[in-house]
C-alpha cells in the first residue's frame, strides 16, 4: 500500500473496541478522505474538512492507535507527517447483538451506505462530462440463489480478482491510471414466501 491504494478485502477484520473508536463522525470523514483522495497531512485534512490541524492531528493518532491509518513512508519528510488509510473489513456482524458495539456498527454501516450512495450519485451525474473518455465502467446488480458455502466461495473468488489487480496497480496519473472504485456487496436478501 505504498501508492494511494487501500488494501482490499483480505485485510484485517476490525474488532469491537477499534470499531467504537472509528465510529466518530470526524474520524470516519478523515478515513474516507484518505481512502478516496489518497494520503494527506493533518493540515491538509483540516482544510478539506473545515477543522483545525490540532483536531485532525489528535483524531489521526486515535485512528493510528486502532490500525485504521499509518504513516506514508513515501511522502513523510522532516516534520511533515503524511497519513494513508489502512483497509479493513467488518465481517463480524454478531457485533450488532452486543449492546456495547451495536451503536458503532450501525454508525459505520450507515456511513458506508451514505458514502456509497454519494459516490454513485456523483458518478451518474458526471457520466457524460467526466467519464466519456473512459469506457471501462459498470454498475451491476445480480441476484443469485446460492448456499452459504457457495456464497463464501463467491466472496473468495471476487476478492482474489480484486486483490490480484490491486497488487499489480500503480499510482493514479501514471501510465493512464485513474482511481477506480470497486464495490463488492454480497449479502443475503430477506427470506420471502415460496415463489
Amino acid at each position: 500500500m505504498t501508492d494511494d491504494k487501500t488494501p482490499t478485502a483480505d485485510t484485517r477484520a476490525v474488532e469491537p473496541e477499534a470499531l467504537k473508536a472509528f465510529a466518530h463522525p470526524l474520524r470516519m470523514a478523515m478515513y474516507s478522505a484518505l481512502r478516496n483522495e489518497g494520503p494527506a497531512t493533518a493540515t491538509m485534512l483540516g482544510q478539506r474538512l473545515g477543522e483545525s490541524s490540532g483536531q485532525t492531528s489528535y483524531h489521526l493518532r486515535q485512528l493510528e492507535k486502532h490500525g485504521f491509518v499509518e504513516d506514508d513512508p513515501d511522502r513523510s519528510r522532516g516534520r511533515e507527517r503524511w497519513w494513508r488509510a489502512v483497509g479493513f473489513r467488518m465481517d463480524r456482524l454478531d457485533m450488532l447483538e452486543d449492546p456495547t458495539s451495536a451503536t458503532a456498527v450501525r454508525a459505520v454501516l450507515q456511513a458506508v451506505i451514505a458514502e456509497r450512495a454519494q459516490t454513485l450519485t456523483a458518478w451518474a451525474a458526471a457520466l457524460e462530462e467526466r467519464h466519456g473518455d473512459w469506457s471501462a465502467q459498470m454498475a451491476s446488480n445480480i441476484t443469485l440463489d446460492l448456499t452459504e458455502d457457495e456464497t463464501s466461495e463467491l466472496i473468495e473468488r471476487l476478492t482474489a480478482v480484486v486483490d490480484d489487480l490491486g497488487a499489480r496497480s500503480g499510482a493514479a496519473g501514471i501510465d493512464g491510471r485513474r482511481r477506480v472504485r470497486v464495490y463488492l456487496d454480497v449479502l443475503p436478501l430477506p427470506d420471502t414466501a415460496a415463489r
